[in-house]
């Protein structure tokens, strides 16, 4: 929506060969070049690094595997994800906060309720097609009640793709929400669920300001007051991705370093996967409800190398 700059865009001299190369001698011999690494795989598009890995493949070996081996922890993990397209990268994720005991729907909430039509359909795909499983019976199976009904609803990717804004729809919705919400959740997610998951987000922007002016509360504090659990964080993240995405991934980066350590994979997930959609309006959007930079709240809370690629990818 709007006009929002990625960090990262294609390298006009990209050498496939040379970086290959460079790559190769990175990794060779005693001791690993991890400043080499990093420059080459932050200052390439990530069709240009999936370029790199195909041609290390065909001439010298798996470029993930020789990595894996030399690198260990977050950083290593930084790099793995820079290797993959972010749509598999994202389908892994997905897959990832499934697998085995327990479910992090944080993740789910995270990728799903921020995802635009064509991402969902796209996940669903590519999930297929890397773990032949379904996505939307995975997540069927792993979640339930009220915050499987709605993940199950935007798994339908039938938001309205426009950009008109119907001010009287808008008044019969903030109505309808109104009369769902306050006083009585718990009997009417269907309501919220539908209004969420299907209108644009200008028209829900104007539904927004309906809805305050008619009930005098901000919806936010609504959903806070009256849900609760993963519920209230998927109408949270639906409402303020609706309102400014961008400032919804910063509060996600402040919140993943706040506190008792740092959420590294959060990081990698935000960082990496935004730097080529809109993580320079992030980056502005930080600084305004911050007032540090991005890059100095990195630095004081990351460390070494995993710290210099996220520094790095951010330019």
């Amino acid at each position: 929506m709007g006009n929002v700059q990625p960090t990262i865009v294609p390298y006009e001299d990209f050498d496939v060969t040379a970086d290959i190369k460079a790559l190769r001698m990175a990794c060779k011999g005693f001791g690993t070049d991890e400043e080499a690494i990093i420059q080459i795989l932050a200052n390439r598009s990530a069709a240009q690094r999936v370029e790199i890995k195909q041609a290390y493949f065909e001439k010298y070996d798996d470029l993930e595997e020789v990595l894996k081996k030399e690198l260990t922890g977050s950083f290593e993990n930084a790099v793995v994800a820079m290797l993959e397209p972010p749509h598999i990268y994202f389908a892994k994720e997905l897959r990832k906060a499934m697998k085995g005991a327990g479910t992090d729907e944080d993740v789910l909430v995270e990728i799903l309720c921020t995802a635009t039509n064509e991402d969902i359909l796209c996940y669903k795909d590519t999930y297929a097609k890397v773990h032949e499983r379904d996505l939307e019976a995975d997540i069927e199976d792993d979640t339930s009640g009220d915050v499987r009904n709605l993940l199950m609803s935007l798994l339908q990717a039938s938001r309205d793709g426009g950009y008109d804004v119907d001010e009287g729809l808008a008044e019969q919705d903030a109505a309808s929400l109104i009369e769902a919400g306050e006083g009585r959740f718990g009997t009417d997610e269907s309501t919220f669920n539908f209004i969420l998951t299907r209108r644009n987000y200008l028209q829900l922007q104007a539904t927004f300001k309906v809805y305050e002016s008619l009930s005098g509360t901000d919806i936010l504090d609504t959903i806070d007051s009256e849900a609760t659990g993963t519920l209230k964080d998927c109408y949270i993240t639906l409402v303020r991705c609706a309102k400014n995405p961008q400032l919804y991934f910063a509060r996600r980066l402040n919140a993943a370093m706040k506190g008792l350590g740092t959420d590294e994979d959060t990081l990698i997930r935000l960082i990496v996967g935004r730097s080529e959609i809109d993580l320079e309006t992030v980056k502005d959007m930080y600084l305004e409800k911050y007032d540090v930079t991005l890059k100095d709240a990195l630095d004081s809370e990351c460390g070494g190398d995993f710290k210099r690629l996220l520094i790095q990818i951010l330019h």
